[in-house]
């Protein structure tokens, strides 16, 4: 995301009215959010939930899954991925673009491109979607 985005000075207080929303409110209780701790802090977290545009034959959307740097490729982001998406279910994410290396982590957990693009507010993105086999 651009420098703009995250220096905005309403961007913490938009996040934490998101956060409160999504663990008080009846609209988000069929979502699923875990914490990954190490050396008794969060290290990462991850989210899933119905997808925000119902679409036929797709389950799940991951909506939010980060894990701090220090913790990169150490099995935080496999593991929290894990947590809240079934295996089971086909699922989507969004993916900024350029961002090879979140890019890469989903194909490695099987997701692959599917044609969907979008940018907001100078943000492109990319959808992956994954399919059961």
């Amino acid at each position: 995301m651009s420098d703009d985005v995250l220096d905005d000075p309403g961007l913490l207080a938009a996040r934490q009215r998101f956060w409160t929303r999504v663990l008080t409110d009846d609209r988000w209780s069929s979502s699923r959010v875990v914490v990954a701790e190490a050396d008794s802090r969060i290290i990462g977290l991850a989210m899933s939930g119905p997808p925000r545009v119902p679409e036929a034959g797709i389950d799940a959307q991951l909506l939010v899954l980060y894990v701090a740097a220090e913790y990169h490729g150490r099995g935080a982001g496999a593991a929290l991925l894990t947590s809240v998406l079934d295996p089971r279910e086909a699922a989507v994410v969004w993916v900024v673009d350029p961002n090879p290396r979140a890019q890469a982590f989903y194909r490695k957990h099987g997701f692959v491109p599917d044609g969907r693009r979008t940018e907001e507010d100078g943000v492109a993105e990319i959808r992956l979607s994954r399919f059961p086999t």
